[in-house]
């Protein structure tokens, strides 16, 4: 498949499915893909020469966990077209759910949002007006960082005051540190401390650095 496609991109002709002569045609290609192509060439699976004939004008999109700012407004969209569609009662999600989409890996970016809107609405009883709360959202591989809204009692039950607080501030700050894109000026704002002391406390906890960036 790939041997006529570059044909057709390099001669711009092709013959039909039973055909005798050349069809000329003058077209332009889009084609996307959420692979790494550089990988699939090294590993012999897609024609080098196909890739640079198709890689005229490259853009890359940003995956979801790149642009959480645009998770709010997503999902207010999937919402309203989602219930538009099925004549699902449309729902709003509250500031602690929606805390916890923007705080989620999102491996399968948009269509995964979606689903993750969907399945929640299908799932809504029909006269609920109430805001989704954290304990409605789909755990199994969503991606949603342990048991969020549960109060893992099982797990601290064993540590003391001080180590169950401290694993609190761990996985807090890591969540709200992931939410904000790794912005320690945003993420001190929102939790209401100073820039300098929630570097402090970062260190002092251990928080993977890998997690934070430089910002102003």
């Amino acid at each position: 498949t790939q041997n006529k496609i570059l044909r057709v991109l390099t001669e711009q002709r092709f013959q039909r499915v039973g055909g005798k002569s050349d069809v000329t045609v003058d077209v332009r290609v889009m084609s996307a893909t959420t692979k790494d192509i550089r990988h699939e060439i090294s590993e012999g699976r897609f024609r080098e020469d196909l890739f640079y004939r198709l890689s005229v004008v490259p853009l890359r999109v940003p995956s979801l966990a790149e642009r959480r700012d645009d998770i709010g407004d997503l999902v207010t969209y999937f919402t309203n077209r989602i219930a538009d569609s099925s004549g699902l009662t449309p729902r709003t999600f509250s500031a602690e759910a929606m805390a916890v989409l923007q705080s989620m890996d999102w491996p399968g970016n948009i269509r995964q949002l979606r689903n993750v809107v969907e399945r929640i609405l299908i799932l809504s009883p029909s006269d609920s007006s109430r805001p989704v709360s954290v304990d409605e959202l789909p755990r199994e591989s969503s991606g949603i960082p342990g048991d969020v809204g549960k109060s893992g009692s099982a797990e601290l039950v064993g540590l003391s005051l001080r180590d169950a607080r401290e694993q609190f501030e761990r996985e807090y700050l890591a969540l709200q540190i992931t939410r904000f894109n790794g912005n320690i000026s945003r993420t001190a704002e929102f939790i209401g401390m100073e820039r300098s002391a929630l570097h402090r406390k970062l260190k002092a906890l251990g928080v993977n650095s890998n997690l934070t960036r430089q910002d102003g």
